[in-house]
């Protein structure tokens, strides 16, 4: 069975760090892609990156405009993870963070509904 589960969230002041890790099972994180959604209270699950896989160590990353240059999303193959690096965070970046794995690839990759599997979140708050 395909699981995924997160970690690395905590309470943080604007201007801070904190690195999201997925760890998966089940399956090899360089063979789907990989995307981080987050949903902050009375809002929509929305996208925040992507990882597609390159063939070998190779990946490709894409960003939503509101993170772009300030998130950067990575594989570690040895471990079979999926991490987030968030940098510069800001109040508006409050949110419970999920992981989710798209075993096709599909091209939309910023919609929920084409991903197959998803971790249970973890909160992040920047105050």
């Amino acid at each position: 069975d395909v699981q995924l589960v997160e970690s690395g969230g905590g309470s943080v002041q604007a201007g801070g760090s904190l690195r999201l890790s997925c760890a998966a099972s089940g399956y090899t994180v360089s063979r789907y892609c990989m995307g981080w959604f987050r949903q902050a209270p009375g809002k929509e699950r929305e996208w925040v990156a992507n990882v597609y896989p390159g063939g070998g160590v190779r990946y490709f990353t894409y960003y939503a405009d509101s993170v772009q240059g300030r998130f950067t999303v990575s594989l570690d193959h040895a471990e079979n993870t999926v991490n987030l690096q968030m940098n510069s965070l800001k109040p508006e970046d409050t949110a419970m963070y999920y992981c989710a794995a798209d075993p096709e690839c599909r091209p939309r990759y910023w919609s929920l509904s084409q991903y197959s599997y998803w971790g249970q979140g973890t909160q992040v708050t920047v105050s």
